[in-house]
């Protein structure tokens, strides 16, 4: 099967491979899925656990991508729930190989059902920005109606899915970002907007909820906005200042079937939209990761037809 691989942490995407490998075989509990649709997010090449396994030992040639919508074609020994044939989509666990290629093998129990209504690059686009939303927002942010929730990235491929979905259960959105994502946060569900190349973060006053994807000064200087009782979440790792009435939460998603539902449920319902920039097929793949200028919106590569 052709799939993309990786064998130089040093090279970034500049040493991302298009090449031929076996296609994998299903484990106890696993599915093989004809990959349609892949997602790739775009510092995962810093993760190590893109170049080494769970103790430490090199992997490469490693297929990265971890989000997919497809096809089941095949079961592992001991595989309940799916069915060959049945649409899926998910996330894949992060020390095996990825969804950048024709095949994968799967964990049942990472994947969902996509209704035949979704077109499988949307499936493939929703995945980690609305598993990362969903588990920042409501699992670790707590949020509800009448609650307002400052999104960080806002014209982002995850913070504009966390705007939509925060509006959607009733709260008020500040988004922020730089001044020509303005329209697009506005578009995708931020109220207001921060401009932090020009506006005073700090004149937003206070939120109940900081959603951050951007970390660094920005997040340090959230802490500050939040009120007695809030949160700061975030997805950039353990924060340099805390709220002094709240909490700080980083985290790293993971999958959730249930979740998936909820979102893709959304979708079908036109509540909830994927911001996809660049859709581009596995053999234009590469030059997909190294473009030659800057990108908005999520790359999705449709590998099968």
């Amino acid at each position: 099967m052709k799939a993309i691989v990786v064998t130089d942490q040093a090279a970034g995407t500049a040493g991302v491979k298009l090449v031929e490998r076996p296609e994998p075989q299903a484990a106890i509990n696993d599915v093989v899925v004809q990959i349609h649709a892949s997602g790739f997010t775009g510092d995962e090449l810093t993760w190590p656990s893109t170049w080494t396994d769970r103790v430490g030992r090199d992997r490469t040639p490693s297929i990265p991508g971890h989000e997919l919508a497809g096809v089941v074609t095949a079961l592992g020994y001991g595989t309940t729930g799916l069915s060959i044939g049945q649409r899926v989509f998910g996330l894949t666990d992060w020390y095996r190989d990825g969804t950048l290629a024709e095949y994968v093998a799967v964990e049942a129990r990472n994947l969902t059902p996509l209704p035949g209504d979704v077109d499988f690059t949307v499936g493939a686009a929703l995945v980690m920005p609305g598993l990362t939303a969903w588990q920042g927002l409501f699992e670790h942010g707590r949020l509800h109606a009448g609650k307002s929730v400052l999104v960080h990235g806002a014209a982002g491929v995850v913070g504009s899915m966390a705007s939509q979905l925060a509006r959607e259960a009733g709260a008020y959105v500040i988004g922020t970002g730089r001044a020509g994502g303005r329209q697009t946060a506005l578009d995708f569900g931020a109220q207001e907007f921060v401009d932090l190349d020009n506006d005073a973060l700090e004149d937003v006053g206070e939120v109940d909820l900081v959603f951050d994807v951007i970390g660094g000064d920005i997040g340090k200087r959230s802490a500050g906005l939040i009120r007695a009782g809030g949160t700061l979440v975030t997805v950039t790792g353990p924060t340099e200042a805390r709220p002094s009435g709240g909490l700080t939460i980083d985290f790293v998603v993971v999958p959730d079937r249930a979740q998936l539902s909820e979102v893709v449920q959304r979708v079908r319902d036109g509540r909830l939209r994927t911001n996809i920039g660049n859709v581009s097929t596995l053999d234009d793949a590469v030059a997909a990761f190294n473009p030659t200028e800057r990108r908005k919106g999520k790359t999705i590569i449709r590998v099968h037809p």
